[in-house]
């Protein structure tokens, strides 16, 4: 409920509906996005119930857009000619590439049809970021430098103190 509120309330309403919106009606509209989400699942879930294996399901369905997703997430970062352009259309176009490969003519596993549809949106966005001139690219989109990977000394030092205190929590309780 709280990613959902959080989701809705920042990136959706306060953006497209509301941009100057108080911090108050902020929290409403997020409690109101938390109560709306609650009453869809309570409808669905009689649905769910009805299927063998809901997780599944989920992860089926989830796999509809996480190959294009991950696709993005590579080429962004090991590919510096990757456009925005291309990044968007990928993911876009994923979707259905993914809904292709499930015919059930194709009798594809569940885990070929992610791989199959990542790599066929890596070679789009591939296809589309060459073609797309970089100067005409969306402003709105960021390099990746070096300097946005550098941490503080205070983050590494903590960060490797939680390695440390969960790599002894896995040695004693497994």
């Amino acid at each position: 409920m709280n990613s959902i509120s959080t989701i809705f309330t920042m990136d959706i309403y306060k953006p497209y509906f509301n941009k100057n919106s108080s911090e108050q009606n902020l929290v409403k509209i997020g409690r109101t996005a938390a109560f709306v989400s609650i009453i869809i699942a309570l409808a669905i879930a009689p649905i769910l119930k009805t299927l063998p294996q809901v997780f599944q399901y989920i992860q089926e369905y989830t796999g509809l857009v996480s190959p294009g997703i991950l696709a993005v997430a590579l080429l962004g970062l090991f590919w510096k000619k990757v456009t925005t352009h291309g990044a968007i259309w990928g993911t876009i176009l994923s979707i259905p590439i993914a809904l292709i490969l499930k015919l059930p003519s194709l009798e594809l596993p569940f885990l070929d049809q992610m791989m199959y549809t990542c790599l066929i949106t890596i070679v789009i966005i591939g296809m589309i970021s060459l073609t797309t001139n970089i100067e005409e690219d969306d402003p709105k989109g960021f390099s990746l430098t070096a300097k946005l990977f550098k941490t503080d000394k205070v983050f590494n030092i903590a960060s490797y103190i939680v390695c440390l205190i969960l790599s002894i929590l896995y040695i004693l309780f497994w």
